[in-house]
């Protein structure tokens, strides 16, 4: 275990003996008016580019110029499969099976063709079970699921709530859900890591206790995906959905990813929304045949996909294959423990960090309260060069994110933080 030390030589040093630490040259760092570079946390929300994209764009416009249509077969990367050269990578990532795993759409466009094929209401089991604080697209995405299916979005939807007084939600109060309304709840929905505080919930639990109660569980993974290991395969989750933009680095509004587990791979007879692209391949061109679904995650694939986004897509996940997961989370929790140990030190009466102290419990992000601070302390940082988020009421969320940001930065981000505090 790190010792660690509130000085810059410290920090320093961690830089030093970090095994990852080139990989930071390999993206584009925001820099102020004055070539200084911004000391960048918020890849929770939009994640740096990579210099490597560029490139990868490129060679599609060069192919897309040069080429013409025939490029969808004549590409250096035919963009007929386009979809498939990212598949085994995005796998790894989520810790699932190629065959459970694809690139599609954007994340609620995916939770929308999820839920028409795993939320299936009846008259007595209709009820869709969140986090209370969960995402707002989330909220009103399965708000508008109910409406669509008859029910009063009030009534149908199920909140796993904080205790009073607290910000993280609790296992046994999700069980006693189920135990009192389990019955009633078709669906279960959860952020797999939430957003505002950073708590990185156990799928392989949760998903234990909506199957022994008979519900669908699914999980939106948005701040999960290149965050933290998600292994969503073993979890047993029904399906899950994620975007490429914040820790996967594709640029902003980019396609998302979804998972469907492989014992629903080859079930024809699932409800879906289709499209000519979750077709069978060999037989997708001949335009007179009666639809025949792909097995696995493909299968809910409605479009040809936009070559473009998939690029940048590409560019990121292949430098992810380098590096691997597993290497990512290691730093992650040292460097997130580095971040932890110098908030702590500007005293607990000043600084409430609420998301989880337990390393295994949350991502990068730490979501920070600051006693009788208001959006203006924000405002401040930023003006020091410190680019980290606000959320209403009263946190900032800050991701060091380990491919690309250094324990000088966070040492840096806590020292400005504290000048600002003192003025």
């Amino acid at each position: 275990m790190t010792t660690y030390k509130n000085t810059l030589e410290f920090a320093k040093r961690l830089d030093s003996e970090d095994e990852l630490n080139s990989y930071r040259k390999k993206f584009h760092i925001p820099k102020d008016n004055k070539g200084n570079e911004l000391i960048y946390l918020t890849g929770n929300s939009l994640g740096l580019q990579p210099k490597s994209t560029k490139e990868y764009i490129n060679q599609e416009l060069e192919d897309w110029a040069n080429l013409g249509v025939e490029g969808h077969i004549e590409a250096k990367n035919p963009w007929l499969p386009y979809h498939e050269y990212l598949t085994e990578n995005m796998a790894k990532i989520v810790g699932a099976k190629p065959l459970e795993v694809v690139v599609m759409n954007t994340l609620t466009t995916n939770l929308h063709l999820m839920m028409v094929s795993f939320y299936k209401p009846t008259k007595l089991r209709y009820k869709i079970l969140i986090e209370a604080d969960a995402f707002p697209s989330d909220k009103y995405a399965v708000e508008s699921q109910l409406r669509h299916h008859g029910y009063d979005d009030k009534e149908g939807l199920v909140l796993w709530k904080a205790r009073e007084g607290e910000e993280l939600a609790k296992y046994e109060d999700l069980e006693q859900i189920l135990e009192e309304q389990g019955d009633e709840i078709a669906l279960i929905m959860i952020g797999g890591v939430n957003y505002y505080t950073g708590q990185f919930f156990d799928l392989k639990r949760i998903t234990e206790i909506g199957h022994k109660n008979g519900c669908v569980v699914g999980f939106d993974c948005a701040h999960g995906a290149g965050n933290v290991e998600l292994n969503l395969h073993d979890s047993g989750a029904d399906f899950a959905v994620w975007c490429t933009y914040k820790y996967l680095n594709s640029g902003p509004g980019s396609l998302g990813g979804c998972f469907v587990h492989e014992r629903h791979a080859y079930d024809k007879d699932l409800n879906r929304f289709t499209g000519w692209w979750s077709h069978n391949k060999k037989t997708r061109f001949n335009m007179r045949h009666e639809f025949d679904v792909l097995p696995g995650a493909e299968g809910w694939q409605l479009s040809n996909p936009p070559i473009l986004s998939m690029a940048a897509i590409k560019a990121s996940l292949d430098m992810f294959n380098e590096v691997g997961i597993i290497k990512l989370n290691k730093k992650s929790k040292k460097l997130t423990g580095y971040f932890e140990f110098l908030l702590k030190e500007l005293g607990e009466e000043t600084i409430r960090i609420i998301t989880p102290s337990n390393p295994d419990e949350r991502g990068c992000q730490l979501s920070i309260q600051v006693l009788n601070a208001d959006k203006k302390l924000h405002d401040r940082l930023t003006e020091e060069g410190i680019i980290s988020d606000w959320r209403e009421p009263d946190v900032i969320r800050c991701a060091p994110v380990p491919m690309y940001n250094s324990f000088e930065d966070v040492f840096k981000m806590v020292k400005r933080l504290k000048q600002i505090l003192n003025e």
